[in-house]
């Protein structure tokens, strides 16, 4: 038996840093969607081109080259002229870091009975919001369960 909590839900520094996180969330979110489909269309092909990020992503190009232009601005990616997008260093290291997220959230779903196609849906969403906590609590209890 687990010893009784404090109810924190009416704790207003708490729903403060709740929402705090989840607008720091949403911020990087887009960035992360991003360069996570870049690196995976240069894995399948050699480089991401504007048109082919627009079409996975179902938006229109002009869409895609504003985002393009702010990842630019922030050392994400480097665009080459002819030739599409390419991801620098830190571009790299934050869809790995993003497509890790999105697995251990995906998998923490499977393992409490989510169907593998509603966890890969869902987790793409999640996977952004999730503190490092519960993403470590997620990783803890995916294996136990593989024990």
């Amino acid at each position: 038996m687990r010893p009784q909590e404090p109810d924190l839900s009416n704790d207003p520094a708490l729903r403060t840093e709740a929402f705090q996180q989840a607008r720091e969330a949403r911020r990087s979110e887009l960035a992360e969607d991003y360069v996570e489909l870049i690196d995976d269309l240069i894995r399948e092909g050699g480089e991401a081109r504007q048109v082919d990020i627009a079409a996975r992503l179902g938006v229109a190009q002009p869409t895609v080259a504003r985002m393009l232009r702010k990842l630019v601005e922030e050392g994400l990616v480097q665009r080459k002229a002819y030739r599409g997008v390419f991801l620098t260093d830190s571009g790299r290291e934050l869809a790995q870091a993003s497509r890790e997220r999105h697995e251990i959230v995906e998998q923490f779903l499977v393992a409490i009975g989510v169907p593998p196609e509603t966890a890969q849906r869902d987790a793409e969403g999640i996977e952004h919001h999730v503190s490092e906590e519960t993403l470590a609590a997620f990783r803890r209890f995916t294996e136990a369960q593989r024990r």
